[in-house]
C-alpha cells in the first residue's frame, strides 16, 4: 500500500470522525438545558439563572451557521448543519426565558440580544464562588460544552481551519476551568442546594 495514501486515507477518517463527534456533542449540548427550562416553566420564574448563556449560544450558532455555509467555506456543512439547529434552540431557550422573566429581566435579556458578545462563563463563575454552590451551573451543560469544544477544536485543526480550532481550543480551556470548578465546589462543599436569594440577578 502507498504510504501517502495510506496516511491520507487515515487523515480523512479522523477528519470525519472528529466532525461527527463535534455534531454529535454539539446535539448533547443544545439539550442539555431542557431540565433547567422545565423547572423555570414549573416555577413560572427564572429565579437566579442567567440568560446570557443562551443569547451568547445564539450568536455564536448563528456566526457558525454563515461561516459553515459552502458560499462561505466550502467542505465543512457540518458545521452549518449542527449550527442551524443550535441557533433554534438557543432561540426556543430565550423566548421561554423572557417569558419566565420579571420585567426588569426582560428589558435587558431583549437589549443584550442585540448588543452581548461576552462570554457567560465570569457570570457563572462568579456566582458558584460566591455562593459555594454548584446548583446554576449545571453539571450535564459543563461536560456537552467541553466535549463539543474539544471535538470541534480537533476538526479544525485537522482542517487548518483557525476560525474553527481558535474559539474550539478557547472553550476547551474554559469547559475544563468548569468541570474543575464544579468537582471543587461540588466535593469541597457538598454541592448545597441552597433556595434562599443568592445575589443580585445579573439576568
Amino acid at each position: 500500500m502507498n504510504p501517502t495514501g495510506f496516511l491520507l486515507s487515515t487523515y480523512s477518517v479522523f477528519t470525519d470522525a472528529t466532525g461527527i463527534a463535534g455534531n454529535i456533542f454539539a446535539i448533547v449540548l443544545f439539550v442539555s438545558p431542557i431540565p433547567t427550562f422545565k423547572r423555570i416553566i414549573r416555577s413560572k420564574s427564572t429565579e437566579q439563572f442567567s440568560g446570557l448563556p443562551y443569547i451568547y449560544g445564539l450568536l455564536n450558532c448563528l456566526i457558525c451557521l454563515w461561516y459553515g455555509m459552502p458560499i462561505v467555506s466550502p467542505g465543512i456543512i457540518p458545521v452549518a448543519t449542527v449550527n442551524s439547529i443550535g441557533a433554534i434552540f438557543q432561540l426556543m431557550y430565550i423566548i421561554i426565558f423572557v417569558i419566565n422573566a420579571e420585567n426588569v429581566k426582560k428589558v435587558k435579556m431583549l437589549g443584550l440580544l442585540l448588543a452581548v458578545f461576552t462570554v457567560f462563563s465570569v457570570i457563572v463563575y462568579n456566582l458558584v464562588i460566591k455562593t459555594k454552590s454548584v446548583e446554576f451551573m449545571p453539571f450535564y451543560l459543563s461536560l456537552a460544552t467541553f466535549l463539543m469544544s474539544i471535538s470541534f477544536f480537533a476538526f479544525g485543526m485537522f482542517k487548518c481551519d483557525m476560525f474553527i480550532s481558535v474559539p474550539n481550543g478557547i472553550g476547551t480551556a474554559l469547559g475544563i476551568i468548569q468541570l474543575v470548578m464544579y468537582y471543587y465546589y461540588s466535593n469541597a462543599y457538598g454541592g448545597v442546594d441552597s433556595r434562599q436569594p443568592l445575589l443580585e440577578s445579573y439576568v
